[in-house]
């Protein structure tokens, strides 16, 4: 059994098919999906990912504002995030964090509203879901800032893409490092070096749904089905049964992520 620690089940593009899509992943081995919520706050995305976890034991929800919107944040949006981090189904904070890559919020916005995010998940003592593009030093800047804050959040590196030196201080940090289907990418061999080299009590896996399909299945649509696909390259990188993977990042997911029960 896997978990898929990263979806956006809540997007249009699983509207036709998502019913089938979930019965899809739980034929595949996935018993658990952390449905992010909040990729695209402008549409209402906040509330149909919460709407989706309650309809399902086995669907829990992040809540928070990506970097890419960070410029919609408000106190009213504060507000409304502040309710929902109690809800029984709210088991994290994220995404979260810095995308220097696109820079559709400009970077001063974007920083100030991942330190607000941080504090305000410490207050709610929910783990952060990390989002990271291009802006490595930045991250990190404000991730250690918030080690030494009195119950800095722990939390997780969302599809990691970055550098051995990004994962090793994320490690160190008490971060977990999460692996989506870019690791079965052909030109992915410093990332497969990382991800073989980490120590397993750090590791995730995840889709990224509905981006990101691992190879065979790459350029169609990603879904929770798929995370079998990473987690079977992953064993194969450290020289493991996929069973083996599947109980140690289910283990690391639950050890995060304590409200998923």
């Amino acid at each position: 059994m896997l978990i898929d620690s990263h979806c956006h089940l809540d997007m249009p593009v699983f509207d036709a098919d998502r019913i089938q899509t979930i019965d899809r992943a739980r034929q595949a081995g996935v018993e658990i999906m952390l449905e992010i919520a909040g990729s695209d706050i402008a549409t209402g995305s906040l509330e149909r990912g919460i709407a989706l976890a309650e309809q399902y034991p086995f669907i829990f929800a992040a809540i928070g504002v990506h970097p890419h919107e960070a410029i919609l944040y408000d106190s009213s949006l504060e507000s409304r995030l502040i309710d929902l981090s109690t809800h029984s189904k709210v088991i994290g904070w994220g995404e979260i964090g810095l995308d220097y890559h696109y820079d559709f919020s400009p970077r001063e916005t974007q920083r100030a509203v991942f330190r607000r995010q941080m504090e305000l998940a410490r207050e709610a003592r929910l783990p952060v879901i990390i989002h990271t593009r291009e802006a490595e030093d930045d991250t990190l800047e404000i991730l250690r800032e918030h080690e030494t804050a009195e119950g800095a959040p722990p939390g997780v590196m969302h599809c990691f893409t970055g550098s051995r030196r990004l994962a090793e201080a994320a490690v160190e940090l008490g971060f977990l490092i999460s692996f989506s289907g870019v690791l079965t990418f052909k030109n992915a061999g410093e990332l497969r070096e990382i991800a073989r080299d980490l120590p397993s009590h750090s590791l995730l896996v995840e889709t990224d749904s509905p981006y990101l399909a691992p190879v065979p299945h790459r350029g169609k649509r990603n879904e929770p089905a798929n995370v079998v696909a990473t987690a079977a390259l992953l064993a194969e990188l450290r020289g493991l049964e996929l069973a083996e993977v599947a109980r140690s990042t289910s283990e690391n997911f639950r050890n995060l992520f304590p409200r998923a029960v």
